[in-house]
């Protein structure tokens, strides 16, 4: 017997971008593993990818994430 129905987090008037059905979505339609957001308007959810891609960029050449700079700390041989 289930006692507790697992629920999606979110809200109406929240927009996200559901990653299994490629599309924006209002509110808590999908599971938070399954989304990127909440965005403030359904544009925002709809470049959400873009988004992400940009943001990954942007910490993969932030110097403050790295160890070393390039080239130091590898082995040599």
């Amino acid at each position: 017997m289930t006692v507790f129905k697992k629920r999606t987090s979110g809200k109406p008037g929240e927009w996200y971008y559901c990653l299994e059905h490629k599309k924006v979505e209002e509110g808590p339609e999908c599971p938070a593993k399954d989304r990127f957001g909440p965005y403030a308007t359904p544009a925002e959810a709809q470049h959400a990818l873009e988004t992400a891609r940009e943001r990954d960029l942007q910490w993969e050449n932030d110097p403050r994430w790295h160890d070393a700079p390039s080239g130091e700390g590898k082995d040599e041989g």
